[in-house]
């Protein structure tokens, strides 16, 4: 094939990835919404009592046998726990293979756009974009072979596709080179931790988010612990290497420019956000932050990823500018 023909095909695989993504988003909405809710702790509190019925005062002959009155009394451990539909397992089912088959196509969309440019495909803004939003589904799809997450899989797959369709309408580059300075080795290094790093970020900034408009009791989410739980890994994965390409990117800035620190505003920021994470696992260590202060704190460290990711490119002029918005 061409290089014409393969940047063709790599648009189709990113439409093809957001139509996916979106059909999927809706099956896991089905199954979250219909299934059976998932108690927090208030909500398994409540449920180790139930009423039943037992007659108060004693029965005598000529008189009432009593009257009957609800009494809490502790449920049986035996006791059937009511499975969810069955059509809303299978929409959840269902919704797990288009997100496979989404992420094949965004990963298609990756390898056609690098065959086309002869290069590594995160050259710009909008492949920058489609890489992350691929790696934001490969974090929650290697989380759920390990773990049950995927009451995130809605939200996870309506973030990627809205990122699908940001980089499309907004970010769209049309297949070519880059400039000299990305033309090194080192974008294989750097800019490939950043983007590993910022899609487990997400998934993090995902369940942070979800922390919060989680109401206490029972809800169709999980608990708010497990929900803090998968940020926490989440970050304790990402963080090192987000730690690797601030270094990366360092080597390659001495490399390009004869100086490993020049107070970019891309460095600056990408400093800023390795501080905000670095402070919410010191928060989390020494001083046992846990609940919604943590939370907080891992949710401005987003906002500062997202801007360094997003906003510097856009609206701040630096060595770093390579966004190529129209």
């Amino acid at each position: 094939m061409s290089a014409e023909q393969l940047a063709e095909l790599s648009d189709l695989f990113v439409v093809a990835a957001v139509l996916l993504y979106v059909v999927a988003m809706v099956g896991f909405a089905i199954e979250l919404a219909f299934g059976r809710a998932r108690p927090g702790k208030a909500g398994a509190a409540e449920r180790a009592e139930v009423k039943q019925p037992v007659t108060v005062g004693a029965a005598s002959s000529g008189e009432d046998a009593g009257t009957v009155s609800e009494a809490p009394v502790a449920a049986s451990a035996d006791a059937p726990v009511p499975a969810p539909p069955g059509g809303a397992v299978k929409a959840g089912t269902v919704a797990l293979v288009l997100a496979w088959l989404g992420w094949a196509a965004n990963l298609g969309a990756i390898v056609t756009r690098g065959l086309a440019v002869d290069r590594w495909p995160w050259g710009n803004m909008y492949e920058f974009v489609v890489a992350i939003c691929f790696a934001a589904v490969t974090a929650f799809l290697g989380t759920q072979l390990r773990h049950n997450v995927r009451f995130l899989g809605g939200f996870v797959m309506v973030t990627a596709a809205l990122g699908l369709g940001l980089a499309v309408k907004v970010f769209y580059t049309t297949a070519g080179p880059v400039v000299p300075a990305l033309n090194s080795y080192w974008i294989a290094i750097h800019v490939t931790a950043a983007i590993i790093s910022s899609g487990l970020l997400t998934l993090a900034g995902v369940s942070g988010v979800l922390y919060l408009v989680r109401g206490d009791g029972m809800s169709r989410l999980p608990s708010r612990a497990d929900l803090e739980k998968v940020a926490h890994r989440a970050i304790v994965f990402a963080f090192p290497l987000w730690t690797f390409a601030v270094i990366a990117g360092a080597l390659w800035a001495d490399r390009a420019w004869g100086r490993y620190w020049g107070w970019d505003p891309k460095e600056v920021w990408s400093f800023i956000t390795w501080v905000a994470y670095a402070a919410y696992l010191h928060a989390k260590v020494t001083a046992g932050w846990r609940g919604k202060a943590a939370t907080i704190v891992q949710l401005v460290a987003f906002g500062c990823l997202l801007f360094n990711l997003i906003g510097v490119n856009i609206f701040i002029s630096g060595l770093h500018s390579y966004a190529d918005v129209p």
